[in-house]
């Protein structure tokens, strides 16, 4: 499951800053996923270590008895331009000092390289199959790591055009796991879509 919607009025590329937590509406939205998640068989709750995703297993983790593992493979992928006011691509190109990180989108070159984070996150969905022990289990992490991971799972190259992702605030991407095999993905929107031509978050 991605995050709620941050509470973020610079917008600033917040990344792996501490101190970015949910806004009112991410709260909200948090609450829905956790409805529509909760009639599912989940054993397991696990999140990335940052406020944000925190926050958005809680309703969920409440509903459920269940206590929130952290595990640090789920936190958002290191991007060099963290911390500027970039969000949504503000102010990206017409900073001549932010132009080095645009050598080779492929790897990307403005951040933590693709493979990388597909590595991490799907050793991190495997953790958490075995932690569910036969029932499900719930990872909340970060837009790019759960597209990527979502990308690698299905074959498709790494290397995308970031305005065509599908993983909205709150949504959830559910993987089945054949042993070690994904042999489905799932999709879904409980919190709704996003505004037609909104740039999503982190």
């Amino acid at each position: 499951m991605r995050h709620g919607e941050v509470y973020n009025p610079d917008h600033v590329l917040y990344g792996r800053l501490p101190g970015y937590h949910l806004s009112e509406l991410g709260v909200e939205q948090s609450k829905l996923a956790a409805a529509f998640l909760a009639e599912r068989d989940i054993g397991y709750i696990v999140a990335s270590p940052l406020e944000r995703a925190q926050q958005t297993a809680q309703p969920l983790a409440n509903k459920l008895g269940l206590p929130i593992d952290t595990d640090e493979r789920l936190i958002e992928a290191e991007n060099y331009l963290q911390g500027k006011q970039v969000a949504g691509g503000r102010n990206l190109f017409t900073d001549p000092s932010n132009w080095q990180y645009f050598r080779n989108p492929i790897r990307p070159s403005w951040g933590e390289p693709y493979d990388v984070i597909a590595q991490r996150v799907m050793a991190a969905a495997r953790a958490a199959r075995d932690r569910a022990a036969g029932r499900e289990a719930v990872c909340v992490s970060h837009q790019l790591p759960i597209w990527i991971a979502r990308r690698y799972a299905e074959g498709q190259r790494l290397f995308h055009d970031p305005r065509k992702r599908q993983c909205a605030l709150a949504s959830v991407t559910s993987l089945t796991f054949v042993d070690d095999v994904v042999v489905r993905v799932d999709y879904a929107e409980p919190a709704g879509a996003e505004p037609s031509g909104a740039v999503p978050g982190a």
